[in-house]
């Protein structure tokens, strides 16, 4: 009988949670493994009388660590097809024979969307409403519409949170498959690469509690929407990216003390200032941006009724490169009975931690990558500064894929020079919550194609 080898590029990942079963297309260079924790004892005498001395040694097994994984995907939103008519039980009936992410004909999706539930919250799926929600009847993190798929992290202030199996499926179409099923696994962290010359990606990296051996059994998959097509990789070249100062002293805005017209300005306190009537939104909320379109403020701006803006200077900078991290800082909790191998049974979270960088030439004009430096460097007395950082991967060119990572507070770094041909910039960044119980650090927008 032949040996039955089996290669990297015949291997499908399949994602799955208590709701449904996602593929997903993984790029090369995955990995998953699981190792153990021992204890060694030595022994360590001087000479007998017989001239000898015991020099042996024991190991003991005590724990499994936890199983990690890794493995990178394109960002691939895309609009999903939906059903066309029908009750909202049936919808969801024929949507799963069609493994559609949605039964709205329209609404945007994207193909790794359910790697972005898993690192944002508890990751309950609602099959009839295409929802990931923070619980069965609970809030939706992940909001759909026929304008773009919107991520938060409004529920992601939880001590765990969602867990998946995650199926490594071995073998080609005529070969006999081999499965390893990783039991619990949680999202650490993802990392969003947009190089000048490739396709934007997130590697996408966690643990979980144990590896099986799953023989040739494959779950039934229940979504698989937009894996197949061909119009939904984001080119990295049409990315751009608007960086935005606030000053750091917040200034009183009311009756008595008007803004600036025409000027960009962040609410930091509402107060009783009539913020709708000189440019801001309908309902006018702590970090909302707008710009003055009139100077008629109202209001007594004493006490809690005090408001505060920003005022802002926008940097134009042209990337060649970028990366945006969100990590979960999660860790493993494992027993530690003697006389026993103790599993892994479950995890805990740390600190959300949202950072990452851009490089860009080093430009002399007005506002360019020159006066941020210089900006910085002579800004001896800002502890924290406040930058507004988002970043357009692919563009904004309509009816082409996008993906928009908005931060409004981030603390900026002094930018490295990196001396070659043509001397560049890189400034790292850490994206900081408005308070920091909150939960307001990035949100992230999906905008498919249009379908054709």
């Amino acid at each position: 009988m032949a040996d039955q080898l089996y290669f990297s590029r015949d291997t499908k990942v399949l994602i799955e949670t208590t709701e449904g079963v996602w593929e997903m297309p993984v790029l090369d260079g995955f990995s998953f493994s699981q190792a153990t924790n021992a204890s060694e004892v030595t022994l360590s005498e001087m000479e007998g009388t017989g001239g000898t001395s015991r020099r042996g040694r024991r190991m003991f097994t005590d724990s499994f660590a936890p199983a990690e994984w890794s493995f990178s995907t394109y960002m691939r939103p895309f609009t999903s097809a939906g059903i066309a008519s029908g009750t909202a039980a049936e919808k969801a009936a024929a949507q799963t024979v069609a493994k559609l992410a949605a039964s709205v004909d329209g609404n945007h999706h994207a193909v790794e969307e359910v790697l972005w539930a898993l690192l944002a919250g508890p990751a309950y799926y609602n099959e009839l409403t295409d929802e990931f929600l923070a619980a069965s009847g609970g809030t939706a993190y992940i909001a759909h519409s026929t304008a773009s798929a919107d991520i938060d992290f409004g529920q992601s202030n939880k001590s765990t949170l969602g867990t998946a199996n995650i199926y490594f499926v071995m073998g080609g179409t005529e070969d006999t498959k081999t499965v390893y099923k990783l039991k619990d696994c949680v999202v650490n962290e993802a990392s969003a690469d947009f190089d000048i010359d490739g396709i934007a990606t997130i590697n996408w990296s966690g643990m979980g509690s144990i590896i099986e051996d799953q023989g040739t059994t494959i779950p039934a998959i229940t979504v698989n929407e937009g894996v197949i097509a061909t119009n939904n990789f984001i080119r990295n070249r049409l990315t751009q990216l608007s960086a935005t100062r606030f000053d750091p002293t917040a200034v009183v805005v009311n009756a008595a003390t008007q803004p600036t017209a025409a000027k960009k300005y962040k609410i930091t306190q509402l107060g009783d200032t009539n913020w709708t009537a000189i440019g801001a939104s309908s309902s006018p909320a702590v970090g909302e941006e707008f710009t003055v379109n009139s100077t008629t403020a109202s209001g007594t701006g004493t006490g809690t009724a005090q408001g505060k803006a920003r005022l802002a200077n926008t940097y134009g900078l042209v990337l060649t490169g970028g990366n945006v991290t969100i990590s979960n800082n999660v860790s493993f909790l494992t027993p530690e009975t003697l006389g026993a191998v103790n599993q892994p049974i479950g995890h805990v979270t740390g600190a959300r931690s949202v950072s990452g960088s851009f490089t860009c030439y080093l430009n002399n004009d007005t506002d360019s990558s020159a006066e941020l430096f210089e900006d910085l460097m002579n800004d001896k007395t800002t502890v924290t500064n406040n930058f507004d950082l988002s970043f357009k991967i692919g563009g904004v060119s309509p009816n082409l894929p996008r993906v928009e990572m908005t931060m409004l507070n981030c603390h900026v770094e002094l930018p490295a020079h990196a001396i070659d041909d043509v001397i560049s910039l890189e400034t790292s960044f850490h994206a900081l919550p408005s308070k920091i119980d909150l939960t307001d650090e990035i949100t992230v927008k999906y905008v498919g194609r249009d379908a054709v």
